[in-house]
């Protein structure tokens, strides 16, 4: 495993949002980022409930950043035909394949510290 010094590891981290910058449009804020990320790495189901809990804010925050990202197509809601008052949040095609190539770029980006 890849030893990384706060340095370096700050170093990758810039690397890779420049490169990001400059291969997608959209621009997505580090919170959306980081919602993203749980909606695709932690098995679903994910609620607007759910996910303002997990990262500690409000649901006017998730639901902000849902409609950007919806609007980019990197995800869905639904209402929870069970429960009504719930809004499922599912993933997309779209979405996965804008973090697979996130994931692609880190690498990259990652052996290119490789001495």
């Amino acid at each position: 495993m890849l030893e990384l010094t706060a340095s370096q590891a700050l170093g990758l981290w810039h690397s890779v949002s420049l490169q990001q910058v400059r291969l997608d449009g959209r621009d997505l804020s580090l919170r959306q980022l980081a919602i993203l990320l749980e909606i695709y790495l932690v098995p679903p189901p994910h609620t607007v409930r759910g996910l303002a809990a997990r990262l500690g804010v409000t649901k006017p925050v998730i639901t902000r950043a849902l409609d950007t990202m919806g609007e980019l197509g990197l995800v869905t809601r639904e209402r929870d035909e069970r429960d009504r008052r719930n809004v499922v949040i599912k993933r997309t095609i779209n979405g996965a394949l804008y973090l697979e190539k996130l994931g692609d770029l880190i690498i990259a980006q990652g052996r290119a510290l490789t001495p």
